[in-house]
């Protein structure tokens, strides 16, 4: 059996439609179903033993995500990027997680955001030695930490609807490149700024790092 088709087999019948998203999206952000491959309904299906009509409710959350994109005729594919459209995912990141950071530097008590954003830190080094997709997710949910801890949650949601592209931006490098934007010590640097109270140092920590991250994906 195709490791592809192995890795989507077993679901458990209780939320198909959520475990249908989470199985497609582990193999999108794999590799096992690469950038500019048309997905075949059918063929889905029968891997993930669900009916096409859940299957195609997991599909229109995946392209909502920004894993996949629709042709001429509506027919889907792994979404693929190109360097430029890299960089404005990550231009406008920046500005998201800019706000962030101002936000909790702005706070008169930052003790239990430290706290949190330590924790998410001691989280991404112990993944160092995990799967890329584990090490993938810890260095995803750090930055959501940032957004979540602002409490703007018109923040959150514009972080959280570019998380697919930010995804599909780690498939366009490769692990190589990806693994360099996923460095602990860089990320400690982001918080000791937020700690300090300034949010000028903050706002440069988190800018700086996103250029880094952008120029990485796509040297």
């Amino acid at each position: 059996m195709p490791a592809t088709t192995a890795s989507l087999l077993g679901l458990e019948k209780k939320s198909l439609r959520e475990q249908a998203v989470s199985a497609l999206r582990a193999a999108i952000t794999s590799g096992a179903l690469e950038p500019g491959r048309h997905l075949v309904e059918t063929e889905l299906s029968d891997m993930l033993q669900i009916s096409r009509g859940t299957l195609r409710e997991a599909l229109r959350q995946l392209e909502q995500e920004g894993l996949l994109s629709a042709g001429a005729r509506g027919r889907l594919s792994v979404r693929h990027l190109d360097a430029k459209e890299i960089r404005d995912i990550f231009a406008v990141r920046a500005t998201l997680e800019s706000l962030a950071v101002r936000t909790l530097c702005e706070l008169p008590n930052r003790s239990a955001v430290i706290k949190s954003l330590r924790a998410a830190v001691n989280h991404m080094k112990s993944a160092a030695k995990d799967t890329l997709e584990a090490r993938i997710e810890s260095d995803l949910e750090f930055h959501r930490t940032l957004c979540k801890l602002s409490d703007n949650q018109t923040l959150l949601h514009s972080w959280e609807s570019l998380e697919g592209s930010i995804r599909m931006s780690i498939m366009f490098a490769g692990l190589e490149r990806a693994v360099k934007n996923m460095d602990v010590d860089r990320h400690l640097e982001i918080v000791e700024a937020i700690e300090t109270g300034d949010p000028e140092a903050a706002q440069s920590a988190i800018l700086g790092h996103m250029d880094v991250a952008a120029e990485n994906l796509v040297a």
